[in-house]
């Protein structure tokens, strides 16, 4: 058997130290082992993690500018949720604790979703589809 696939999602950040308390208030843990002074491993699950850098050690690793997440969409990153209410207790506590609005609520009665920004602008969504539609019972 072969060891599930992880994914490292390297986002630049203006202020680790703000991003770090904005997804500790949203229930996440950080790896330790993968963190330091301008670092940190944020655990989304055991295979899906998001490198959160400094900006000054980010340009360490690419040779083109950085984007301003606040001005420009360099990605989305989307989560699963296991109920329309986990969509929500996520949105809303991201608002609470220092998020801001991305998009309008998505709901197309099989699926629903909610955005956020998180303090540096990286846009982050939550959705959630019912198990007969992702089957094609639905």
């Amino acid at each position: 058997m072969t060891q599930p696939q992880m994914i490292f999602v390297n986002l630049p950040v203006k202020d680790l130290g703000t991003t770090k308390n904005f997804f500790a208030k949203l229930g996440y843990g950080f790896n330790p082992q993968f963190s330091d002074d301008s670092t940190a491993c944020l655990v989304i699950s055991d295979t899906i993690f998001a490198m959160l850098i400094s900006e000054p050690r980010f340009k360490d690793f690419t040779k083109k500018e950085i984007a301003d997440a606040s001005a420009t969409t360099e990605v989305l990153i989307a989560l699963s949720a296991e109920s329309r209410e986990k969509v929500d207790e996520m949105a809303d506590a991201a608002l609470a604790n220092g998020g801001s609005p991305a998009n309008d609520p998505m709901d197309e009665g099989f699926m629903y979703g909610r955005s956020f920004q998180d303090p540096d602008g990286h846009i982050w969504e939550v959705v959630w589809m019912d198990p007969a539609a992702v089957e094609g019972q639905a």
